[in-house]
């Protein structure tokens, strides 16, 4: 379905449009034509709007004043609820007693997934033991162990978006929202009072908000979309636990980054520049002058022209305070970053990098799925949107190998970066949607499902097979006759725009320095071999890193080192956007039998449902094909699943085994959820 949404400056003008469109068929199709659903803010804000079907008058589109910002009908809701209570709305309670509501919550949202199941099985085939047995523990898939409070309970947020508006006196405000937009609620409220955001945050907050009072350039507009100054970003870096003496949690900040989101477009340019370098000024003087002095490493503009404020990873960025020792070499994300502590290990994270708010709670959340993920040094381990690498990292002393999948090429260069300075060794990172890179890894590592029935053939079958195949990494790919050059090539598709033919074995040690091409990460890829990112390799590189460690290069000793190097425990972590997994990633992740334990991390427990109903969700031998999209927009996300599990291909499912939230977010309803599943 296309639709398409149209306003129009008169009757008139709508009118006409409506006659020319009911005349003049697209494609041979006829065009529907409905009036659309003013949205409330526009309700809120317009006096009198045009609808399609030309019954009012003006639609409100002169530019818009504080006063009108704040309009009346906000004025009542927001009268009711803080800045506190929009942001933090269990504020007032006590932390047991937040803790048990959100532990209720959990519970509940669970017994959605035994439901679901029940209901998404095919008639043919009996329900699994786990949905008879939920009966004996309340309804529950598995074990619910509750939850795992956070260290650090108020002033945790190492990352705070503040919104640039009117206050609903009329006043040029950084803070945050005091309600949804779409409820037509403009009105921000400073975050004095919100106990999740640190002091240092809200001074940088004040600081900024001191600095628009004069300045000319007009604040961002959500009614007609227009202005200038647009976001308020603050991160902040802590110092290593053990460098901390004092158990306050605003001590352990060492590192400050301050991100300026505006709109350059109409401005300029020369008017622009002298208005950052004030801005610069008085933050440096603003942090330098306080008591004790604020930490401040670097200050960065970002030219965002879109409507929303969520910018994508590629917006333009103008660095206005550059750390030390970082004006000369790399990219200018290269020079805008700050450094974070988890498990002793230091993470640099440039402007648009993702990494848990909460830190402290992060590092007991990662704890928690490495344990829940039994790892060993046979343990191929697939970090599945990994971010900056953290969980990855984390967990990589435990591992034999690890493989992070991660869209953000930005936040692909920083987890490179955290290896080496780490001195982590057994890591790849490949940058590129899950669903686009998910089989291709999965059957670079593993073989396709297909060859590993192929794998149980004698060893004489193989060693003969091994003539007319390659051997890449310590890994030899059974069965069929593949051409390795064309597996990469394939493999790579989607992944590396500039083309490159990119290959990286397995056990990242056994390639030597001399043999790596260095250059600039552009080929989508990204692995650390002996201490160094490996971008490019040449033809002569790859032949030579083929060889497994002892040297040798016949096929017979390639296929012996080759068991040896052979992963016996195969585990996936996925930490999922809020969305949930795409469905093509749950069907590699389902389809591939070597995949036999999966520790699924979630801040959206509802998507974790859903993808659980297809992981888990018995299939039948014969598939049964989508009949179109008729009825899904007013589907569940589990309605959904459960559609999608008809066109699972014939798999072993996955068994829940355990769940228990962790609290990363206190005074807020939301948590993570961390659940094992095996099979």
């Amino acid at each position: 379905m296309t639709v398409g949404f149209v306003t129009f400056q008169s009757v008139e003008q709508l009118t006409n449009a409506v006659q020319i469109l009911k005349k003049n068929p697209s494609g041979g199709k006829e065009i529907k034509i409905v009036d659309a659903n003013r949205r409330s803010h526009q309700k809120a804000h317009d006096g009198a709007l045009v609808s399609n079907t030309g019954t009012t008058t003006e639609n409100g589109s002169s530019p818009t004043t504080p006063a009108e910002e704040t309009s009346v009908l906000e004025s009542v809701s927001s009268s009711k609820k803080g800045a506190r209570d929009a942001v933090t709305p269990l504020a007032n309670m006590t932390y047991i007693d937040q803790l048990e509501h959100k532990n209720q919550s959990m519970a509940q949202i669970l017994k959605k997934l035994t439901r679901n199941a029940r209901k998404a099985c095919p008639p043919a085939i009996p329900h699994p033991d786990w949905v008879f047995k939920s009966k004996e523990i309340g309804g529950l898939p598995c074990k619910f162990e509750g939850i795992l409070e956070s260290p650090v309970v108020n002033g945790y947020r190492n990352k705070c978006e503040f919104s640039v508006g009117y206050s609903l006196e009329g006043k040029k405000t950084v803070g945050f929202m005091l309600g949804n937009f779409r409820e037509g609620v403009t009105a921000v409220e400073e975050p004095v009072n919100c106990p999740n955001v640190s002091e240092i945050s809200c001074k940088y907050a004040q600081m900024f908000q001191d600095f628009l009072q004069p300045s000319s350039f007009p604040l961002w507009s959500r009614i007609d979309n227009s202005g200038f100054w647009r976001q308020l970003t603050v991160r902040e870096g802590r110092c290593p636990a053990e460098a901390v003496v004092s158990q306050n949690a605003e001590s352990q900040i060492s590192e400050v980054m301050l991100i300026v989101q505006v709109c350059s477009t109409g401005v300029d340019e020369a008017l622009m520049k002298e208005e950052f370098d004030k801005l610069s000024a008085i933050l440096i003087q603003g942090a330098a002058t306080c008591s004790p002095p604020l930490p401040l490493t670097t200050i960065v503009v970002q030219d965002h022209k879109g409507i929303s404020n969520a910018a994508p990873t590629d917006c333009p960025l103008i660095p206005l305070l550059v750390p030390k020792g970082d004006q000369l070499d790399g990219t200018t994300e290269d020079k805008i970053r700050i450094h974070d502590h988890i498990s002793n290990l230091k993470f640099s994270l440039s402007p648009t990098a993702f990494f848990q708010v909460n830190t402290l709670a992060a590092e007991r959340l990662y704890t928690l799925a490495g344990d829940w993920a039994n790892l060993n040094s046979d343990t191929l381990l697939f970090d599945v949107c990994c971010g900056t690498g953290t969980i990855g990292l984390t967990l990589a002393q435990h591992v034999g190998m690890v493989v992070g999948i991660e869209m953000n090429e930005s936040a692909v260069s920083n987890a490179c970066r955290n290896a080496l300075v780490n001195g982590i060794k057994n890591c790849r990172f490949v940058c590129g949607k899950a669903e686009d890179v998910m089989g291709p890894l999965l059957t670079e590592y593993l073989g396709s499902p297909q060859q590993q029935a192929a794998a149980s053939k004698s060893n004489s079958e193989i060693d003969d097979a091994s003539k007319n195949e390659d051997t890449i990494g310590c890994a030899s790919y059974d069965g069929e006759n593949i051409d390795s050059s064309k597996q990469r090539n394939d493999n790579a598709e989607g992944q590396q725009p500039m083309g490159a033919s990119v290959d990286h074995p397995t056990c990242a040690s056994e390639v030597d320095e001399n043999n790596v091409a260095s250059g600039e990460q552009n080929c989508g890829e990204a692995s650390l071999v002996n201490d160094k990112p490996i971008e490019t390799a040449s033809d002569n590189s790859l032949e030579q890193g083929k060889a497994c460690k002892d040297g040798s290069s016949s096929p017979n000793n390639n296929v012996l080192a080759a068991n040896a190097c052979q992963f016996k425990n195969v585990v996936a972590i996925v930490d999922s956007p809020r969305v949930g997994l795409r469905p093509t990633v749950i069907k590699a992740l389902r389809t591939h039998p070597r995949i036999r334990r999966l520790v699924y991390v979630s801040c959206n427990p509802d998507s974790l449902v859903a993808n659980a109903i297809e992981l888990c969700t018995p299939t039948s031998e014969k598939q049964e094909k989508n009949k179109g999209n008729r009825g899904w927009r007013s589907m569940s996300s589990a309605g959904l699943a459960r559609q999608r599990t008809k066109s699972m291909p014939n798999s072993e499912p996955f068994i829940p085994k355990r769940a228990m939230a962790v609290d990363l977010f206190p005074h807020t309803p939301h948590c993570e959820m961390v659940m094992l599943f095996e099979r």
